[in-house]
């Protein structure tokens, strides 16, 4: 009876372990969890499925007294690791193809991921400024804007200070918003 309730505990313990694991981020800049990657595609949900059918079998072969919490243990970590590569692999096809996704926006291959809030507005340079590949000065001149120039915003980063700027629904550079303002003006702005 004590044997059949240890193991109980055990498989109980195993599958929380496992949930954990296999709900809890693998890489915060790659994904959000094992279904949730930030690029486009299926491969890693087929990651998640292989990792998990194969770490479940070595698992219960590594642990020879408890079969099945190893099956149940292993097959959580194989999830969460088939999960991972599926979703760099996913993130990878993307960048060679020159346009990734990351947080529901569309980047081009060398623009970096940032935190962005929604903005999808128009607006106008107010003087000439570089393009950067991320939202910080330090990081590379990837084109610039015109003084007058007009583009859409497709969101803030950084707390509102940098600007991505898009063409064709595509994140092409970073523009720090002191050298930009809403093309109308800011006779509509809510602050």
């Amino acid at each position: 009876m004590t044997h059949t309730k240890s193991k109980i505990a055990a498989i109980g313990l195993a599958i929380s372990v496992a949930a954990t694991l296999g709900a809890a981020p693998v890489a915060a800049h790659a994904q959000t969890g094992v279904f949730n990657c930030g690029a486009e595609g299926k491969k890693q949900e087929g990651g998640a499925a292989i990792g998990a059918i194969v770490g479940g079998l070595l698992g219960s072969q590594v642990s020879k007294n408890e079969r099945a919490a190893g099956a149940v243990v292993g097959a959580g970590l194989g999830a969460a690791a088939g999960s991972y590569l599926g979703c760099k692999a996913q993130t990878n096809d993307q960048r060679a193809q020159g346009v990734y996704t990351r947080d529901g926006q569309r980047l081009a291959s060398y623009v970096q991921p940032a935190r962005f809030e929604r903005a999808n507005m128009r607006m106008v340079a107010s003087t000439n400024v570089s393009l950067r590949a991320g939202p910080s000065t330090s990081t590379g001149k990837v084109g610039s804007l015109y003084r007058g120039e007009t583009f859409q915003a497709a969101a803030f980063a950084n707390g509102g200070q940098w600007v991505l700027v898009s063409r064709d629904g595509v994140g092409i550079g970073y523009v720090h918003a002191g050298y930009v303002q809403p093309a109308g003006g800011y006779r509509n702005a809510s602050w």
